[in-house]
């Protein structure tokens, strides 16, 4: 636990919402800003678990005393905030242009349950992670970020989507100029000159050995982002955002927008 860490997102969350001209209802006993800073703690020290979060910040005198079936309905009902929070903090926290965009499952259970599932249902659904080499069940998060690890926009599609489908909307929140480095999955001649025809962004994946090869300055840029984009999967896996306990998709969504404000705050205050 990080006094500075709770303090900090309390108030910069507090002061978003003033900005959003956001009141309380005066008979609430919980205001929305300690609501999210509980979500967003409980992603960031106790892997999206509420329970836990909720205990310990009424135990350190951080939020008052509440029930966990109140603490949920109350945070679904400030899960549009929590989306509108998510993009103003990545618009204040991000900055540079240089761009790094991956993808990562986002297991709703084990493929062996899959039939049995109540929250997705398909072959869409039917995902296969390279890095695991196994076969899953459920989303998939496809994420930019800056060269801080700050999250920049997001998308979450069915799993067996191609990597490439909400390329180009992710690379359409960025200004002229920027590079987006990516692994080989994002090889496509087509969407490189299309985000550099409508956005005047390089997009720069790696590639392959058996293929034309990436120039110098390329391969340079790529090594040197390299190790941030294995940190970010890392810190991502650490919230526990591959093994999320939620009955309902609205409920699934809002723990990994909780998770990617959380990294937000965790990249750009270090």
């Amino acid at each position: 636990m990080n006094d500075t860490y709770i303090v900090t997102v309390y108030v910069v969350i507090n002061d978003l919402l003033k900005a959003m001209n956001y009141a309380d209802d005066s008979r609430s006993q919980m205001s929305a800003a300690q609501g999210l800073t509980i979500a967003v703690v409980a992603a960031k020290s106790f892997q999206n678990h509420h329970e836990r979060a909720l205990q310990v910040l009424g135990r350190l005198g951080y939020v008052p005393s509440f029930s966990v079936s109140r603490f949920n309905r109350r945070l679904h009902a400030l899960a549009d905030l929590l989306s509108h929070i998510l993009v103003l903090v990545s618009e204040v926290m991000s900055y540079g242009s240089v761009f790094i965009i991956d993808a990562m499952p986002l297991p709703v259970c084990k493929r062996v349950r899959a039939s049995r599932c109540r929250k997705v249902q398909g072959e869409a659904f039917e995902g296969y992670c390279a890095a695991k080499r196994e076969y899953y069940f459920g989303w998939q998060l496809h994420l930019l970020c800056d060269s801080s690890g700050v999250p920049v926009a997001f998308e979450m599609l069915p799993a067996a989507w191609d990597e490439l489908v909400p390329v180009q909307a992710l690379l359409a929140v960025l200004p002229p100029g920027s590079l987006v480095v990516a692994d080989p999955g994002y090889i496509s001649q087509q969407e490189e000159l299309l985000s550099y025809l409508y956005g005047e962004v390089r997009l720069i994946p790696r590639y392959r050995n058996n293929m034309r090869g990436n120039s110098q300055a390329d391969k340079a840029l790529l090594d040197a982002h390299r190790r941030r984009i294995e940190t970010v999967n890392s810190q991502l896996y650490t919230m526990g955002l591959q093994h999320l306990h939620a009955r309902t998709n609205p409920g699934f969504a809002l723990k990994v927008a909780a998770s990617l404000v959380a990294l937000a705050f965790t990249n750009a205050l270090n």
